[in-house]
């Protein structure tokens, strides 16, 4: 028990340092100078999104950069998903609609429409943008200048996840905490190793050559945490990628409720963790039990500068978080 103990600590202590490191050196996005004027391929898969679909196209349509083409991938919706893009179609010429033919055996729904819609695309860069995100004007030039700057094959930001019931409370802000206490974010876009890797599927910026040159939701077409494989492989590779933090210019609203929430995230939490269930299982045991050895085993001298940590932590993930 003794040696659990001090593991308990030095993970928590671990935790600290990551969660510090990246508030204190996250990069950030700003409006760059791009080189030349390159057409930006939105591709956004949709699914029964009649509610956010008309919402996301509004924000594309009053982006300041304006070289855009934005293909939305209509995946057997059973609303009217596809009428509502037709109709601002009319209004918007950059705007098209391609509706699927049914999911061949061996894809997951969403990974067969990027692919599909990469195949359409005729940019420079390619932006996979989930129908769900609220994007600010600035929000693209910002992002493909960033790529361009820093040589980048992938660029993705995890959103500010907006929140309201007491369920999502609860749940949504488990993936920034789990992101930001473990994966120093400075070091994905300075160091090659695969296992220091991340991305979010809601918002994945991709140089075209490159994309084409490995097709990798083609790779990834059997996993439910296409985003995260399809990082690794980039690294694996040796393509430079970066994961970056959103702000009040990228935000998204996950989930709707607390069963929505463990619905979701239980289908690809083990991914953050190399796919391991017992790694997933233990991070979960310290994080949520682990002050219980602590305080029967170690000294007031100790285990309150452990809660004093574990505070400073929420706050430092919330800080860089944005949330």
């Amino acid at each position: 028990m003794v040696y659990l103990t001090g593991f308990i600590l030095v993970f928590t202590v671990v935790q600290f340092i990551v969660a510090a490191t990246n508030l204190i050196f996250r990069p950030g996005l700003h409006e760059i100078h791009l080189k030349g004027n390159p057409l930006v391929s939105i591709l956004i898969p949709a699914r029964n999104e009649e509610k956010n679909i008309g919402t996301i196209l509004n924000d594309l349509m009053n982006q300041q950069y304006a070289n855009l083409e934005i293909l939305v991938f209509d995946d057997q919706s059973e609303d009217m998903t596809g009428k509502i893009v037709n109709e601002i179609a009319e209004k918007d010429s950059r705007i098209k609609l391609i509706r699927s033919e049914g999911l061949p055996a061996g894809w997951l729904g969403k990974n067969f429409a990027c692919h599909s819609l990469s195949n359409y695309a005729n940019g420079d860069y390619l932006l996979f943008l989930d129908a769900d995100v609220r994007i600010g004007k600035t929000i693209i030039q910002s992002a493909v200048g960033y790529a361009d700057l820093h040589n980048l094959g992938l660029l993705s930001i995890f959103p500010k996840q907006i929140v309201f019931t007491s369920g999502e409370k609860m749940t949504v802000p488990v993936m920034n905490y789990i992101l930001l206490t473990l994966l120093p974010l400075p070091l994905v876009q300075r160091l090659p190793f695969p296992s220091l890797a991340a991305a979010n599927g809601q918002f994945m910026l991709f140089k075209t050559e490159i994309y084409r040159n490995l097709y990798p939701h083609e790779y990834e077409k059997k996993s439910k945490a296409e985003d995260i494989g399809i990082a690794r492989y980039f690294k694996r590779k040796g393509i430079r990628i970066a994961c970056l933090t959103g702000n009040e210019s990228i935000q998204c609203r996950m989930y709707r409720d607390f069963i929505e929430a463990v619905e979701g995230f239980s289908k690809n939490i083990t991914a953050f963790f190399g796919n391991s269930f017992l790694l997933a299982t233990l991070f979960w045991m310290i994080t949520t039990f682990g002050f219980i050895p602590v305080i029967l085993f170690c000294a007031a001298n100790i285990y309150i500068p452990y809660f004093v940590i574990l505070l400073v932590t929420r706050i430092l993930v919330s800080k860089a978080g944005h949330q």
